[in-house]
This record gives C-alpha cells, sequence and structure tokens, in this order.
C-alpha cells in the first residue's frame, strides 16, 4: 500500500502515477490548457483509472484518479468527483476492447477541424498509418450526454481518433504512450490538412492504400516496434 499526500491507495499505483505524468504531459506539449480534456487507463476488463474533475494538471495526485466501473458507470461518490466526460471513455471501451488508454484533448489544430466540422482525409502517411483512412468528425452534442457518447463511438469505427464537433479531439491507444503519439500524430495531420488547403486544396491518399497502412501499423509494424523496444 502507497501513501499520497496522507491518503492511502492499495489500488493500480502504478496506472495512478502515469496519468498523473500523462496530465503534465498534455499540458507540455499544448494539448489541453487549465482543467481541460481528461485521461483515462483500462485496469481490467471492467474498471477504469479516470482524472478529475476541475482540477489542474500540474495539481493532480496518484490518489485524485477515480476508479469507475465502465460497464456500469458506478463509482465511490463519497470520493472525488470524476471527470465529466467518464461516460465517453465509458462508451469508447465498451465498444473497443483494444483499447487501453484515451485522452481527450483540445489540440489547436484538430480543434481547428472540428469547429469547421471537417472530416479529415489521409493527407500523410502517418495519419494514414496510426489513426487510420481519415479522421471523422462526430456530430455536434452536448458534453456528458448520451448523445455525445453515441456520436463519438461511431465517428470511432476503424479508427484510433475522432474529432468532436466545436469542441475538441478524442484519441486512443492499446496504452497511453500510444494514445499520446495519436494525439501527436492526429495535430500535425490536422496542420498540414488545414495549411494544405490554403495552398489550393489538400491532396490525400486514396481510401484502400490509407485503409491497408493501418491494417499494417495494428497488425504488424507496431508490435515490431514493442518487440524491439
Amino acid at each position: 500500500m502507497t501513501s499520497y499526500s496522507g491518503i492511502m491507495v492499495s489500488d493500480y499505483s502504478n496506472e495512478r502515477e502515469a496519468l498523473v505524468k500523462a496530465g503534465l504531459k498534455l499540458v507540455e506539449q499544448g494539448l489541453v490548457s487549465r482543467t481541460w480534456g481528461n485521461i483515462s487507463v483500462k485496469v481490467n476488463n471492467s474498471e477504469m483509472l479516470i482524472t478529475p474533475s476541475g482540477k489542474f494538471y500540474e495539481d493532480l495526485t496518484p490518489a485524485d484518479m477515480v476508479l469507475i466501473n465502465f460497464k456500469t458507470n458506478t463509482y465511490n461518490k463519497t470520493g472525488i468527483k470524476p471527470s465529466s466526460e467518464f461516460k465517453m471513455h465509458s462508451g469508447i471501451y465498451n465498444a473497443r476492447k483494444e483499447f487501453n488508454a484515451i485522452i481527450h484533448s483540445h489540440q489547436m489544430n484538430a480543434s481547428t477541424c472540428a469547429a469547421a466540422r471537417r472530416e479529415v482525409p489521409a493527407v500523410l502517411d502517418d495519419l494514414a498509418q496510426i489513426v487510420g483512412p481519415s479522421v471523422r468528425c462526430a456530430d455536434y452534442a452536448l458534453p456528458s450526454t448520451k448523445k455525445i457518447v453515441r456520436a463519438t463511438v461511431k465517428a470511432m469505427r476503424g479508427r484510433n481518433a475522432a474529432l468532436m464537433a466545436n469542441h475538441g479531439a478524442v484519441c486512443a491507444g492499446r496504452n497511453l504512450d500510444e494514445a499520446f503519439v495519436v494525439c501527436q500524430v492526429l495535430e500535425k495531420g490536422c496542420k498540414a490538412f488545414i495549411e494544405a488547403e490554403f495552398l489550393g486544396g489538400a491532396k490525400h491518399i486514396g481510401k484502400f492504400e490509407a485503409w491497408a497502412m493501418h491494417q499494417i501499423y495494428l497488425k504488424k509494424y507496431s508490435k515490431l516496434a514493442d518487440k524491439n523496444n
């Protein structure tokens, strides 16, 4: 059992500490500011840890992370309040068993495309490989509603990320490191798309080629990278 600021936390100490570090990394890389956005990791087949509501990332401690059953959306309501978007994380985990980490960001270029409600095509090889054949924009819905959960899960089908209309982006991966890479590549791809549009229009990779590249990444390349590390 480990003690954090006088609070005894016996469950998932490594994952709690990883979320603290991830929150700081989000801020350092300009993917969020202040208390916006949220991060979660799946700790077993029915539970996740998620960042709390309304607390600055610089002030987070491992004990602040909230354990939630993502199958029932239940948690200890006498403790710290989880991020208001926890049901969206639950919806994604239930729909996509392969994901073990989710980052909801407000990164600038992705948010710009989300404000335009534009689907971002595969304009770069790494966008196709790591995110998918395109980046869909989920229909607008009020935060923390069932509608935004349904819309986001739908937009992420066959993808590792989606834009959220007039809101931001959500990125997922098989681990927290991969989820961060998805965020970074998404931001790069959205920036390239925006700027290419000003240069006469973005030219995208063919849909079949983009789909094939994503499948190769998922089934071969990323596994080889893990093995080499």
